[in-house]
C-alpha cells in the first residue's frame, strides 16, 4: 500500500488521507461560522503563510494556513488515476 502526500506550503507535506477540506480565504472569511471554528481550533492551527495565507487545510489533526491558492492544493490532490494510483477523493 502506498501512501500519498500533498505540498501545503513551506516545507509541510500532508497525507492525502487526513485532508477534510481545503478552503479559499474569501470563502472562509465570509461566515461567522467559520470564525468560531477557528477561534476553537486555536492550539491546532499551523501559520505556514507566515502572515497573509490564501487558503486553509483542515486536517485531522491540525488547521494550517497555507499560503498556497485553494485551486492549486485542489489540483494537487485531485489527480487522475496513473500506473494504478487512485486518489481517496
Amino acid at each position: 500500500m502506498y501512501v500519498l502526500y500533498i505540498h501545503v506550503g513551506e516545507d509541510m507535506m500532508v497525507q492525502i488521507s487526513e485532508l477534510i477540506a481545503i478552503i479559499d480565504k474569501k470563502s472562509f472569511q465570509n461566515s461567522e461560522l467559520n470564525h468560531n471554528y477557528l477561534q476553537l481550533a486555536k492550539k491546532a492551527i499551523i501559520d505556514l503563510a507566515k502572515g497573509d495565507f490564501k487558503s486553509i487545510v483542515v486536517t485531522e489533526h491540525h488547521v494550517y494556513l497555507s499560503p498556497l491558492s485553494s485551486n492549486t492544493l485542489n489540483k494537487r490532490s485531485n489527480f487522475k488515476k496513473t500506473k494504478g494510483f487512485t486518489t481517496p477523493f
